[in-house]
């Protein structure tokens, strides 16, 4: 019995180490992406000075769907939308990167592959510092959206972990990491671009070296202190890639057929929950991403919302997510993960009600509240109930399908809600996006129903 104790209480602490080091790794990895998020509109308007070819001919894809949707020529909405061109990019690379990262990563081990993805976005920050021109900073942007992987392997760690309860906090932990990493990143940015002015140099010099900084960092993190996490023998069992369509193919994507490819296959009700799980993933993420993305226009638009306010609407919204993130989401015990979504994405039925029809500050940041809360949780949760599907040699092919899924959610939700919102108006867009979490909804009790946590 206490050989049984011992081999807990030595499985247990290195749970806890996995957790902590992937943490600091996801958390510098985080700071460094999110260093470029509030100068993406200085950036925007500096090319547009300059008369850069590449820049105006993606100028003229924004301005044929500013048309066709009636949204005015208005600077703000430009810059807005011009963002969320790049976004969408950036996500769709992540959607074809991410499923052929992960199983990789059965193949070859976690710790190689994050290695590998980092030294790809220490390249990608290296082509950001020298860029001088639209087509280097596209190429920065291209680089790095085929290169993040991180998020990805680092679920595929946690979802290595032995027990479920470690399983669980890892991935909160994940979410804290992202809710940290959102809310500093972003001033760290505006403060290096300002103190990059001062000396002489491009405005965004100081701060695409400091991503660079942190990626470096990070790359010696894990060489120094990260372990592997996937087993010899586990590995030496994984059949690799697989039938390389299904990573490739969106329909064999949102089916996990990859996870059939297997000499022992999951049972039909763990494939069916599976699919299902993944379905909630991506309606969830498409809707939220589509009026996440619309937020900026209707504070703009009503309450003209400067830089500097939608900034601090950022940061209150990051600060009460790590709150609920550390002190809630990973203490939820295992099996009342379904439950907890449930509950999450039913607050956020009236949290974009009350913005959809806020007339002022206080209702806006009463619903603001809300969604943080339920933004908090939902991912973490689904991520967690993901983890459990798939033998020890498919996690990260499982984690990378997943990811894949919500890449290609951030990819088209901001396309349709942007449009519905300038087509139809704000409240129609936030009251009609509020009704649809009905899915996500009913998709969960089909999961279940289908088979009990």
């Amino acid at each position: 019995m206490s050989a049984v104790n011992k081999s807990t209480e030595d499985g247990g602490a290195f749970s806890s180490k996995v957790i902590n080091i992937v943490f600091i790794i996801l958390l510098l990895d985080l700071l460094g992406f999110t260093l470029i998020l509030p100068l993406l509109p200085s950036i925007l308007d500096h090319y547009a000075e300059t008369g850069d070819v590449v820049y105006q001919s993606l100028q003229s894809v924004v301005d044929w769907f500013r048309e066709a949707v009636g949204i005015p020529m208005e600077k703000k909405y430009n810059s807005v939308l011009f963002g969320g061109l790049i976004g969408s990019l950036f996500s769709l690379l992540q959607f074809m990167s991410s499923p052929l990262t992960g199983a990789l990563s059965d193949h070859h081990g976690r710790r190689p592959l994050l290695l590998l993805t980092t030294i790809g976005l220490i390249s990608s920050y290296v082509v950001w510092a020298v860029s001088r021109s639209f087509s280097m900073f596209l190429l920065f942007r291209v680089i790095g959206g085929i290169c993040k992987g991180n998020v990805s392997l680092c679920t595929a760690i946690m979802a290595d972990l032995p027990c479920p309860k470690a399983r669980n906090r890892g991935m909160a932990m994940i979410g804290i990491a992202f809710s940290v990493g959102f809310t500093v990143g972003p001033l760290m940015g505006a403060y290096f671009a300002i103190s990059s002015r001062t000396t002489g140099n491009v405005f965004y010099q100081t701060p695409a070296l400091l991503a660079l900084a942190f990626s470096v960092a990070d790359l010696l993190f894990i060489w120094l202190m990260l372990p592997e996490t996937l087993s010899k023998d586990v590995k030496a069992s994984s059949s690799g890639f697989g039938e390389s369509r299904d990573l490739l193919d969106p329909l064999a994507l949102f089916h996990f057929s990859a996870v059939t490819r297997t000499e022992d296959p999951p049972s039909k009700d763990r494939m069916q929950k599976l699919q299902v799980l993944g379905l909630v993933y991506f309606c969830y993420l498409f809707l939220f991403s589509g009026l996440e993305f619309t937020l900026s226009f209707l504070t703009h638009q009503r309450f003209h919302f400067t830089s500097m306010q939608q900034g601090k609407m950022f940061f209150f919204i990051g600060v009460i997510m790590a709150l609920i993130q550390g002190g809630y989401a990973r203490r939820i015990k295992p099996g009342q993960h379904i439950k907890a979504v449930r509950v999450a994405i039913i607050t956020l039925i009236p949290a974009f009600i009350l913005i959809g029809l806020s007339w002022n500050i206080t209702m806006l940041y009463i619903g603001l509240a809300l969604y943080s809360f339920a933004a908090a949780i939902v991912v973490p949760c689904l991520s967690t109930l993901v983890s459990d599907h798939g033998s020890a040699n498919q996690k990260g092919t499982v984690m990378g399908i997943l990811r894949s899924l919500g890449a290609l959610a951030r990819a088209l939700g901001p396309v349709v809600s942007s449009s519905v919102y300038w087509i139809a108006g704000a409240q129609i867009c936030f009251l009609l996006t509020s009704a649809s979490f009905i899915i996500p909804l009913v998709l969960l009790s089909t999961a279940r129903r289908l088979k009990g946590e």
